[in-house]
């Protein structure tokens, strides 16, 4: 077969396809339609040829067109007679779908009450199509009595035969018969499991791949949401401490109030890159694709420049690292950078400017330490927003250690406050950004 046939078949096979498809669908809103036409088919095919011949013989056409050994083995049935054995083997046949245990053995019995009187019949054939049946829609568990009955039935035929075909002939033509309608219908039984094995598998995935798409958007959603607290907290503490003291030095020494502005504009410039920067990932380009501005996320090298920016809002910062830090990777880098980011904005917003705090980052073995600790408030007051308030930037910096197995606590020590959060740097699969 050339590659055209293929090709051309291709149309063929389709509308075949999908000729089976509404066949499959009009089975199931009306199985009974089938089952009808199957037992019409074997009263056409089958019973019908015998009540003609029959028929015929009363009319005087003869004994038949049979060999006479085969004449003088059988008996000949009157036409009422036949009517009803057949009646018994081809009905049983309208419940071999629903019933296909019962079907088999109402066919069987009337197969051996009509071998019993003699008789041959070519509706038979019903008592392989109930076999077929029972293989197909039945339970396994019925199949070996069912086969037991089979070959009990077979062997009365292949004695009833045995004068005029040999035993062992007859044994093995009806054996193998019996054994091809078996056999094909266990073949489509399997057939229909792997298929139903297979549509199942795909739900299944499907589903599993609609659970995956909306966790990763959950989770995206929860990095951005976090990366945005982190950016516009931190930026507006600092620009909203620089603008109160801007306005208070622009009374007393101008210059600062002019260094203050300044101070607020590149801050403001630093949050809006970030923003766009996060901001960027959500939003779906129109038109042609243009090469985004990317920037690198930030690290321990951009913590000096972070504390540099508090330090211009009124926060002394004392920074020291020990161990060794330029060898982490950027997810944990990254980590870090925004604990102490919150750590730092946070304290700025409740000790305020004046206040002191002390930053140290100390990576030990397989354990990173960021200690936190101020001063407080330079004047006694109560520190607010920390007696019964815990806000959601605590709660991002425990999230954040928690993807490197780390923890975070905060509390007041003497009269100021410190944050400590400790990471799990040995490798544990651990979030990689």
């Amino acid at each position: 077969m050339t590659t055209e046939d293929l090709s051309g078949m291709g149309p063929l096979v389709a509308r075949l396809g999908r000729v089976g498809q509404r066949l499959r669908h009009a089975d199931r809103a009306r199985p009974w339609v089938l089952d009808t036409a199957v037992v019409a088919l074997v009263f056409l095919l089958f019973c019908l040829p015998d009540v003609l011949h029959a028929v015929g013989a009363i009319g005087g056409d003869g004994d038949g067109d049979g060999p006479r050994r085969f004449r003088m083995v059988f008996t000949r049935l009157p036409v009422a007679g036949m009517l009803i054995l057949q009646a018994g083997l081809v009905l049983p046949l309208l419940w071999r779908r629903r019933a296909p245990a019962v079907a088999f053995g109402a066919v069987t019995t009337v197969f051996v009450l009509q071998w019993s009187l003699g008789a041959v019949l070519r509706a038979d054939v019903a008592l392989f199509v109930a076999l077929y049946s029972l293989a197909l829609h039945g339970r396994l568990r019925q199949l070996p009595w069912a086969c037991v009955a089979m070959v009990g039935a077979l062997g009365l035929v292949a004695a009833r035969v045995s004068a005029a075909v040999s035993i062992w002939d007859a044994l093995f033509f009806l054996l193998s018969t019996a054994t091809a309608a078996l056999a094909l219908g266990l073949m489509i039984r399997i057939r229909r499991a792997q298929l139903a094995g297979l549509r199942d598998r795909a739900a299944r995935l499907e589903i599993e791949r609609d659970q995956r798409g909306r966790l990763a958007v959950a989770a995206e959603r929860t990095r951005v949401a976090r990366e945005m607290h982190d950016i516009v907290g931190h930026n507006l503490s600092v620009i909203i401490t620089l603008a109160d003291a801007g306005a208070y030095a622009t009374a007393v020494a101008p210059e600062r109030g002019k260094e203050a502005l300044h101070l607020i504009g590149d801050t403001g410039r630093q949050a809006l890159s970030e923003l766009r920067r996060v901001l960027g990932v959500l939003r779906e380009a129109d038109g042609p694709r243009t090469e985004p501005e990317l920037s690198p996320q930030p690290g321990l090298a951009d913590i000096d420049a972070l504390c540099e920016g508090v330090r211009a809002a009124g926060l002394e910062v004392v920074y020291r690292t020990v161990g060794h830090v330029d060898v982490l990777d950027n997810g944990v880098q990254l980590t870090v950078y925004r604990i102490v980011q919150e750590a730092l904005t946070n304290t700025l917003k409740h000790a305020g400017a004046g206040a002191c705090a002390n930053l140290a980052i100390v990576v030990e073995d397989t354990r990173l330490t960021i200690t936190v600790q101020d001063s407080g408030p330079p004047a006694p007051a109560e520190r607010p927003g920390t007696a019964n308030e815990e806000g959601h930037g605590l709660v991002g910096m425990r999230e954040r250690a928690a993807l490197y197995g780390g923890h975070v606590s905060a509390g007041p020590a003497g009269p100021g406050w410190t944050v400590r959060a400790a990471l799990d740097l040995a490798p544990q699969g651990g979030a990689a950004r």
